[in-house]
């Protein structure tokens, strides 16, 4: 699905992605974790087209094979979630309207968007799907940070996407609104989707994703099963103090 070939990045003149080599398989549920700045998120922009790294020689990027996708006909193919997305959507907009507008690759929705009765009712499903059929008349701005979250995921989700992209979704939520999006993101990935998640939380992994990619200065320095990763031997490496880890019917806590 993703193929990716030395990208680097640099940002204020510091090299905050480097000559990363990565392919992800269609199907494949992968999280990524790794201590602040490690360049998750921007690698994240990378495999989405927000952000073009170096232009070098020896860098190339596809899709499915397709070596120059345009950025719309990618983003068609990919739901996102990210702090930013959330942020933007944070407006008078109603709950229904932020995920009618995926359907649109807009934020909401304007005078020119004429939405039809299909795409209302795709909306509306995809709303009951994961249990907030009860927030389509609210605005967004009135909504909890966990309502939010859901909101923006029902949204990536309306236009079935091959492959969900998902930023810190759980970044701000007490654990049993993590623990209800944990179980959505399973679902998804349940459903046959491609998971891609970037995260500081362990208990946000969902038991779906098995490989696990941490990262660490910019670099990829561990690429692998998750049960070979998710110790404490290798966790202490990585943050550079005593890291303890327990896991429980496949789902994994860390705390120093």
């Amino acid at each position: 699905m993703f193929d990716l070939k030395h990208a680097s990045v640099r940002r204020n003149g510091n090299l905050i992605v480097n000559d990363i080599t990565l392919s992800i398989q269609k199907g494949e549920h992968v999280a990524i974790i790794g201590p602040n700045g490690a360049g998750k998120s921007t690698l994240l922009k990378i495999l989405t087209k927000e952000i073009h790294p170096l232009a070098l020689d020896e860098f190339s990027y596809s899709y499915c094979g397709d070596k120059k996708i345009p950025l719309l006909a990618l983003r068609a193919k990919l739901g996102i979630v990210s702090p930013s997305l959330l942020d933007a959507c944070n407006t008078t907009y109603s709950a229904l309207e932020v995920v009618i507008s995926g359907l649109f690759s807009s934020y909401g929705l304007d005078f020119h968007h004429i939405v039809t009765e299909e795409q209302k009712n795709r909306a509306l499903h995809e709303m009951e799907k994961i249990g907030i059929l009860y927030l389509k008349d609210k605005y967004m701005n009135s909504l909890s940070s966990g309502e939010a979250e859901k909101v923006i995921l029902a949204r990536a989700a309306v236009h079935d996407p091959e492959a969900l992209i998902l930023d810190e979704v759980s970044n701000t939520l007490d654990f049993p609104t993590r623990s209800s999006l944990r179980k959505l993101i399973s679902q998804y990935a349940q459903e046959g989707k491609t998971i891609i998640l970037v995260t500081h939380e362990l208990s946000e992994i969902p038991p779906e994703c098995n490989r696990v990619i941490i990262m660490k200065k910019g670099e990829i320095i561990h690429d692998g099963n998750k049960k070979d990763l998710l110790c404490e031997a290798v966790l202490s490496q990585v943050y550079e103090q005593q890291v303890f880890v327990k896991e429980i019917k496949n789902i994994f806590t860390a705390w120093c």
